[in-house]
Formats: structure tokens, C-alpha cells, sequence
């Protein structure tokens, strides 16, 4: 499915709880171009990774918004039918994987007049980095924002105090000059509202945190405690995600 100009979207069929409705494969490519970069090839579904293929034609580059499986398991297979290679900040996904240049900060890939711009934002998980595309106003954003509810930061792969400062950095980029048109997350819709789709992922971790305080206060200090006093309000089949996301929540207050 075409997004904008620069973007297409190829969702893999791998919904869930954590999931919603499946990955979001990313194709990216300037308008008439003959190459493509695809971001986040997905789990290891061929009718998927097909799919992306043919939608995707000559590929120059894969790139990984973090090591989640559903977003990288399918990476190796793809670039190896693609003939190109795979950039991520882990280097044990890299193809070829000696490859020493992960993806720093302010690095640019480039594709047939595409500019694709790294931003760091670690938290999610450790390795998590979005990708901006000034010439489209899209940010690509993994998994550090999606498309519909809220991201879990789980311990120990996830760190909260990154995160926060990561949701910081984010929101003051999409009030920036730059103008962020749009977020293409890894799951769920695009968001159209990126300046207040941030704040509220910023003000609900607050709230969160200021729960977690109190239950800590009260003398729930096991995370299965604090999770059945403050998710009360959260199904019982998301409570093993937030129980992973309370342990964060604790570590970043004992730090």
C-alpha cells in the first residue's frame, strides 16, 4: 500500500498482542527511481518476504529499526535473495557481518536521490533507532512509537530512563523547523499527528511512573504486585508485558 510518495507499506501477517496488526515492512524509494531501501523485512514469513520483493524490485539496503524478531528475523533471508546487504546498530544482524559501520548518530543512507537520516533513539530496546526522510516529513519509528496505544519498555532489554529522554528528543524534533508530517511506526496506522501522539506517550510514562511511586509507597514492592495494584484497568493477558515494563519502571527509580 502506497503512503506517500516515498513510502509503501507491506504488512506482515503476524498479528497479536504485541504485534496489533502485524509488522510494518517500510519500502522506501524516490519517485521513478530504480532502487529501493527496505526497513524491517520481518518475521520469517516467505509469502511475506515475497511480497516485500516484488513490491521492492532492486533493493539497495536493508535497514533495522531494532533486534526485535518480528521486525529482523526475516532480514537475512530477504537480503540474501535481494543480493544487498543489512545495516543495524547490532552488529550481530549486519550483512556482510564484518561490516564495522553500524548506525550512528547522524549518519545518512542514500538510494537514487533517497536520503534516509539516523536518529538514535534507544529504549525500547538499547539498539532502537528511527529513520527521518526530510525530503518526504516522514520518521520512521520501530517500535519506540507505534501507530496505536503505547509502546512496553521491557526490562532488561529495555531501559526507561533512555526511553524518556529518547520521547524528549523526538517531540522536540517534531516541533522543530524540520516539520514532522508523519510517523510510519512498525505497527499500527500512520500517525498524522506526531507532536501530540509524543506528548502523550511522554505525559502517560509520567503518570505511570507516579503510579509506580505510590504503589512502592504503599508497601507493593514485587513487580507482580505493583502490576495487580496499578494495571488494574489493563487486561490480565497484557499483564506479563507489564510486569516486564514495571521491572524498568523500577530500575529507573532505584537509579
Amino acid at each position: 500500500m502506497k503512503v506517500t510518495d516515498y513510502a509503501t507499506l507491506v504488512r506482515a501477517d503476524n498479528p497479536g498482542l504485541m504485534t496489533l496488526d502485524g509488522t510494518n515492512t517500510w519500502i522506501l524509494r524516490t519517485p521513478g527511481a530504480e532502487r529501493s531501501v527496505v526497513v524491517d523485512p520481518g518475521p520469517m514469513l516467505e509469502d511475506h518476504l515475497r511480497a516485500v520483493l516484488d513490491e521492492a524490485g532492486k533493493v539497495a539496503v536493508v535497514l533495522l529499526t531494532h533486534k526485535h524478531p518480528d521486525h529482523s528475523e526475516g532480514a537475512a533471508w530477504f537480503a540474501n535473495q535481494a543480493g544487498c546487504g543489512v545495516r543495524a546498530v547490532d552488529p550481530g544482524f549486519r550483512i556482510p557481518t564484518d561490516h564495522a559501520h553500524g548506525l550512528p548518530e547522524g549518519d545518512v543512507i542514500t538510494a537514487d536521490g533517497l536520503r534516509i537520516e539516523v536518529l538514535p533513539t534507544p529504549g525500547h530496546t538499547l539498539d532502537s533507532v528511527c529513520f527521518w526522510l526530510p525530503q518526504d516529513g516522514s520518521l520512521l519509528t520501530g517500535d519506540t512509537v507505534l501507530g496505536r496505544g503505547t509502546s512496553v519498555v521491557a526490562h532488561p532489554d529495555g531501559a526507561l530512563g533512555p526511553y524518556l529522554d529518547s520521547l524528549d528528543r523526538l517531540r522536540a524534533f517534531a516541533d522543530s523547523p524540520a516539520g514532522v508530517a508523519r510517523l510510519l511506526p512498525g505497527h499500527g496506522p500512520v500517525v498524522d499527528d506526531p507532536s501530540g501522539v509524543l506528548t502523550y506517550y511522554i505525559d502517560h510514562r509520567q503518570e505511570r511512573l507516579a503510579q509506580v511511586r505510590t504503589a512502592v509507597a504503599e508497601g507493593h514492592t514485587t513487580p507482580e504486585a505493583v502490576v495487580e495494584h496499578v494495571y488494574a484497568d489493563v487486561d490480565k493477558s497484557l499483564w506479563p508485558a507489564a510486569e516486564r515494563s514495571v521491572r524498568a519502571q523500577l530500575d529507573y527509580l532505584a537509579g
